[in-house]
């Protein structure tokens, strides 16, 4: 027989059994392991079992040479060194184990329509000849089957097939259902959602809540029943923590003490003294306070009445912490401007804690918090938004998280303004809910502190100080006397700061003189200098000529800035010197000196100052003489007879003061005795005097007095002499008689006399002349009038006409001026002008020439000035505008609409108007255009813009006219707005798209969306064009309210067939429209009939979890239009059956129904109400425990959810404890007309509902007939 085992079945031989057949029995059993291993080798059967026979190779039989056609067609299609045989067999077997439940899958779908396919037969009669007569091809190792076993394989699968997809009842049906329920047990909802029916009808959210009656011990006891905070500290060293006792009196007390620092526990009991006396609150409720100083975590631990029973305790752990306090610690108290804050709050507390501290920079106060101050990974159970009562986890005793931890919090604030700021902590707060006030308001519960120093902190802020150099500069140095010092002219300020609080250092470098650089820079030798100032005026001395350059300048606090000018030169020039020389100054007649001529040479820095004293028998008196020069010649000509010695003793120069001039040549020494003589004093221009005025001149009298002057006055070559004697004075003034003759005069002195009697002729002589007339004043005129009309602000030049002698002093006034001005101006032709620039009255008060009082001429003496108006621009009384406030509203006008507006200008044409026009469209930035025109005539027409959408705003901000140019001080824009609205449009959505009408409108139509844009309602024109028809149908609709509008063609103009849909025209609430030009884009329609769908069961109301169904007419496969919660949703049914499951409650409307053919909605509207399922809570839905007293009542909160009347089930159930199974005592069935009912207990056990129905619907836990379903619809 062959090495390898066959098969009941006809699979052919394993490739190389042929040649193990001729293999001698005695080594058959190897050969059967060659064979085994020869599928994995492409090589000869004898090659493979030769190694494994026994007897090695003296027993080999000669291998008979196969020819290549056996050996290639006997290998696997795929090489099994890329797939080894077993893995290509493992391959094919999963292959047609997925085909088998790819299979079942659809028979399964099958069922769940309730339906047959004909078509998925012929798929699997196809995919199975594929499979069956597919694998021998593949050559695999024991799956190269004959042509008879694919045939019967498949014939086989086909009659299977034929049973399933046919839905012919099977014995094994049954089998079959629960496991492909259990593999596909899913159903599409009404909410088109893939569910489990499992979920839907075993809702476990439908009966919620348990309560829990505990009937207690004859008594209870709870600390801290109001959970207060506590802390201790100096200032507050015990606290009283309250336990309160119900309904009984407590013997013995003992507390548990946790330790934060050790993790340790304690047992505190209360003594006989601390329980003696309660407190009784009322009827049966005592509170005892227990003292404590120990901080720790208290927990009631044992607590046992007078009947020596244990109380029953509530757990609850109250913290005893260290109260938090803090401080401000601070570098520095002295800040300068724009300095950081740099401060820190130590806080001590149990974390997280909260600080709330105040800020006041002068007087401006503001208050600021740090929350959730903590260490880094700090972790406790205070973190939790919902405080639990214990607070120590069974089994740890870990409280570290309680400890007081100090936290230190950086501040840093840039310190703006300067001033005083103050930094104070108001209150802290810790995570057990403790609150240390420092502030003066504290509120019920916190603990109030005085504020101590330590929680302050004040800082000066000052300003940084400026320094520079004054009146010292690259052009301007610094001339010092040589060996003399000077103060450095420092110019220092510091903003804000009093005058005793200004010391500060300068810093500065200083180079000599002799090593600066050739540009005039420090050079090489620098030295650095430094000056402590106590006060902003003390300046640092300097002597040694070079260059001092400010490098810095610091106050007692900051350091500030150096501004130029910051450098300054020293320089040390000569000292003045003085070299005279003098000659003396001979009477010719007399031939006797009467002065000496010095000649002066000097040498320094001027300007001069040269001081000589005069010395003679009348004594000293001192003079000096000014010298701007480096030369000058001084003449010293006594009046007075004697001896005059000139001592000159000093010199000044700019640099030098007071410099002394010593030696025998700084003395000159002269005797004189000058003669008589008399001298006219000639004024500097000629005398031209006024008729009838007198004439005055001044006389210079030398000599001894008395004196007898001689003098005479011509004109018109008439001469009267006058003489006066007894003249005791040096200076004589000659006055005339008045003047009434106009002409040339001419004063001569003829001779003088004094004491000694010596008559000295004299020849001076001064000629004037006297005017004939008196200067006169009068306006001139302007176009034959006293009277102009002048452009404003320009200025006006009124007339004057003048006689006399320029200048001219016109007083003259506007007599409209309230304040009543008198304006004075000098005049230098006779035909002069006033420039003013007022209008009024002017009128000439007074006139005077150079010298002469004049008069003004009454009939001529006023001139009126008016101001020709200015341009106005203003809407013309045609335009029909609104006034709103300072600029007016035009009527809105639409896109692309012509439309204008009137303006009225007056003034002096031609007009120059500039004006602007802002575009602020709906969307999108706006834009800003300038423009202007010009007008010849008082109405100008503004076309206004309205190529695009939007406000326009138009300004007219310039007017000029012939005379005047624009002024923004004197004009007033005009402001105009308007509106803009855009053109409507109306587009199809989806242009181009083919959409599919019903021919009977009851069927339902496909809309058609259109977008509109523009403000609603809109009126729309759509054009409709039959394909065998050359023109188009024409609709019209009104009162669109919508941006968004659903186009349903009226059946009216639609037949069987395409057309083609297009906008014709849209227009919307604000008149404007827009025809739609030729070739915009459109759509087509395509009229088709319609499929019906009906209700296979006649009842309305279902509950969840319930399978509506219903059956189709027409083409599969169908499209199923239907809402439910309101949502409009679409369903595919594959068959003529569609089936949902209802998910959720609510109404499900089927609305329309298409199928292939059509792809045409048939409106319908099939309506199941889907009722939600009753539901129940007990409790709030929650497990709630409630203790009540022997003889006490508990109340049980029934609460419903569905349609009353409710029907419920509930048991009392024994409470369940370790190591027993809670047992039902008793079931109770009630009814409830309301959504909610109260039953009293006093039984102890555990309360729940097991089943609940409504008006319509019931679901219960309990195992029976009607939980299988779990719910169903109930009628009443």
């Amino acid at each position: 027989m062959n090495g390898t085992p066959r098969l009941p079945s006809s699979f052919p031989s394993t490739p190389g059994s042929g040649a193990r057949g001729r293999v001698s029995n005695g080594s058959a059993g190897g050969g059967g392991s060659a064979g085994a291993r020869g599928g994995n080798d492409t090589g000869s059967p004898e090659s493979q079992s030769s190694p494994l026979n026994g007897r090695g190779p003296k027993s080999s039989l000669p291998t008979v040479p196969q020819g290549p056609t056996a050996t290639s067609s006997s290998a696997p299609l795929i090489p099994v060194h890329i797939i080894d045989a077993p893995s290509q067999r493992m391959y094919t077997f999963a292959v047609w184990g997925l085909l088998i439940g790819w299979r079942l899958y659809d028979w399964w779908l099958l069922v769940e329509e309730d339906t047959h396919s004909i078509s998925l037969f012929v798929k699997w009669a196809c995919i199975d000849i594929l499979f069956f007569f597919g694998v021998p091809l593949l050559r695999i190792p024991w799956l190269e089957w004959s042509e008879t076993t694919s045939f019967t394989a498949y014939f086989v699968h086909a009659f299977i097939n034929g049973m399933l997809m046919f839905r012919i009842p099977l014995p094994i049906e049954g089998w079959l259902l629960f496991l492909t329920k259990t593999l596909f047990d899913r159903e599409m909802s009404i909410s088109e959602n893939s569910v489990r029916p499992g979920s839907i009808l075993h809702n476990s959210s439908l009966i919620m809540g348990k309560q829990i009656i505990n009937i207690l011990p004859e008594g209870s006891v709870v600390m801290n029943p109001d959970q207060l905070s506590f802390c201790v500290d100096s200032s507050h060293p015990s606290v009283s923590i309250p336990l309160r006792f119900n309904q009984t009196r407590p013997q013995h007390i003992d507390l548990l003490r946790f330790d934060f620092d050790t993790n340790t526990n304690e047992t505190v009991t209360l003594s006989n003294k601390e329980m003696k006396h309660p407190v009784q609150l009322e009827d049966g409720v005592l509170l005892l306070n227990y003292v404590t100083k120990k901080p720790g975590l208290y927990r009631l631990h044992k607590v046992i009445d007078k009947t020596k029973l244990e109380v029953q305790r509530r757990m609850s752990d109250t913290i005893v912490v260290n109260c938090p306090r803090g401080a401000i610690k601070a570098a520095s108290s002295n800040k300068c401007l724009g300095d950081l804050s740099d401060l820190r709050m130590e806080i001590e507390g149990t974390p997280p804690l909260k600080v709330v501290y105040r800020r006041t920079a002068n007087a401006e106060q503001s208050v600021h918090h740090f929350q959730s101050i903590q260490p880094e990974n700090f972790a406790s159970p205070l973190l939790g938004s919902v405080r639990a009562t214990t607070l120590v986890l069974p089994g740890s005793q870990d409280v570290s998280w309680a400890r007081t931890h100090r936290i230190s919090v950086p501040l840093n604030e840039s310190m703006i303004p300067s001033g005083r700021w103050l930094y104070s902590i108001d209150e802290i707060h810790d995570a057990v809910g403790n609150v240390a006030n420092f502030s003066s308001g504290a509120d019920d519960g916190e603990h109030n502190y005085p504020k101590g120093a330590h929680l302050e902190q004040d800082f000066t802020v000052h300003e940084r100080p400026v320094a520079r150099l004054t009146g010292c500069d690259s052009r301007n140095p610094l001339m010092v006397a040589n060996g003399k010092s000077v103060q450095l002219p420092v110019q220092y300020m510091s903003p804000g700061r009093t005058p005793d609080d200004t010391s500060h250092t300068l810093y500065w470098k200083f180079s000599p003189l002799d090593t600066l650089s050739k540009s005039g820079d420090h050079g090489n030798e620098v030295q650095m200098e430094q000056f402590h100032a106590k006060t902003a005026h003390n300046t640092p001395t300097i002597r040694q000529p070079g260059l001092y350059t400010l490098m810095d300048v610091e106050s007692k606090f900051c350091e500030g800035e150096v501004k130029e000018p910051a450098s300054c030169l020293l320089i040390n020039p000569p000292e003045p010197q003085l070299s005279i020389s003098a000659e003396n100054i001979i009477d010719k007649c007399a031939g006797k000196p009467i002065g000496l001529l010095v000649d002066l040479d000097l040498i320094g820095t001027p300007p001069f100052v040269v001081r000589y004293d005069v010395i003679t028998r009348g004594g000293v008196h001192s003079d000096h003489v000014i010298i701007h020069g480096s030369r000058y010649q001084l003449e010293l000509k006594p009046r007075d007879a004697g001896n005059f010695k000139y001592q000159f003793t000093s010199i000044d120069d700019s640099v030098y003061k007071a410099h002394p001039l010593v030696g025998s040549d700084m003395l000159l020494e002269q005797d004189v005795k000058p003669p008589a003589s008399a001298v006219l004093r000639i004024p500097s221009s000629p005398i031209d005097a006024c008729i009838e005025e007198p004439v005055e001149m001044h006389v210079d009298l030398f000599g001894e007095k008395p004196f007898t002057l001689e003098y005479e006055l011509v004109h018109n070559s008439k001469r009267h002499k006058h003489k006066i004697s007894d003249i005791e004075t040096d200076v004589f003034q000659i006055t005339t008689d008045p003047l009434f003759n106009g002409g040339e005069y001419s004063l001569s002195l003829t001779s003088v006399q004094d004491k000694t009697g010596c008559k000295i002729f004299l020849n001076g002589e001064v000629k004037f002349t006297v005017r004939r007339q008196r200067p006169r004043a009068s306006f001139g005129h302007i176009d034959g009038k006293h009277r102009t009309v002048e452009v404003e602000g320009q200025p006006v030049k009124l007339p004057i006409r003048l006689t006399g002698r320029p200048p001219w002093t016109v007083k003259y006034r506007n007599v409209n001026d309230t304040q009543g001005q008198v304006i004075e101006r000098s005049a230098r032709s006779t035909n002069d002008f006033i420039n003013v620039n007022q209008r009024g009255v002017y009128e000439i008060l007074d006139i005077s020439d150079d010298q002469c009082p004049g008069t003004v001429d009454s009939k001529a003496s006023k001139f009126e000035v008016q101001w020709v108006p200015r341009p106005q621009i203003k809407v013309a009384d045609t335009a029909v505008l609104i006034p709103d406030g300072q600029k007016w509203l035009k009527r809105e006008v639409c896109e692309g609409d012509i439309d204008a507006v009137e303006v009225h200008l007056t003034g002096n044409s031609p007009y120059n108007v500039k004006y602007q026009v802002r575009h602020k469209p709906d969307h999108g930035s706006g834009s800003l255009i300038n423009k202007e025109f010009e007008a010849a005539l008082g109405l100008a027409t503004i076309s206004m813009e309205t190529s695009k959408a939007g406000v326009y705003e138009y300004k007219f901000s310039e007017l000029s006219d012939a005379l005047y140019d624009h002024d923004s001080k004197k004009f007033t824009p005009l402001l105009l707005e308007q509106k803009v609205n855009g053109k409507p449009s109306a587009r199809f959505t989806k242009p181009g798209q083919s959409y599919k009408y019903c021919k009977e409108e009851l069927a339902g139509d496909e809309v058609i969306p259109v977008r509109l844009e523009g403000v609603p309602p809109f009126s729309l024109e759509v054009d409709i064009k039959h394909q065998s028809s050359s023109r188009p149908e024409t609709v019209k609709i009104a009162n669109i309210e919508s941006n968004h509008y659903d186009f349903r063609i009226p059946h009216r103009v639609l037949s069987l067939g395409v057309h083609q849909v297009s906008v014709r025209k849209v227009r919307d609430a604000r008149g404007c429209q827009q025809k739609t030009e030729y070739g915009a884009p459109h759509v087509q329609v395509q009229v088709y009939d319609v499929p019906t769908i009906y209700p296979l069961e006649s009842r309305t109301d279902y509950c969840v979890g319930e399978r509506i169904s219903y059956t189709l007419s027409g083409a599969a496969p169908f499209e199923i239009f239907y809402t439910f919660e309101g949502v409009q949703r679409k369903a595919k049914s594959l068959g003529t059956t569609f089936r949902r499951i209802a998910e959720k409650p609510g109404n499900f409307t089927i609305t329309a129904v298409s199928d292939r053919a059509s792809e045409c909605k048939a409106r319908t509207q099939l309506s199941k109400i889907v009722h939600e399922m009753p539901s129940v809570k007990i409790s709030k839905g929650r497990q709630v425990e409630v203790d009540i007293h022997e003889g006490g009542e508990a109340e049980i909160l029934f609460e419903f959810w569905g349609t009353p009347p409710f029907e419920f089930t509930y048991t009392r159930s024994t409470n369940a404890r370790k190591g027993h199974k809670s047992v039902v005592l008793e079931t109770r069935h009630e009814v409830s007309y309301e959504h909610s009912k109260t039953i009293q207990s006093s039984q102890e056990g555990t309360y729940e509902v097991v089943a609940i129905k409504d008006k319509f619907c019931s679901f219960s836990t309990q195992k029976g007939a009607e939980s299988r379903s779990g719910q169903k619809l109930l009628q009443f």
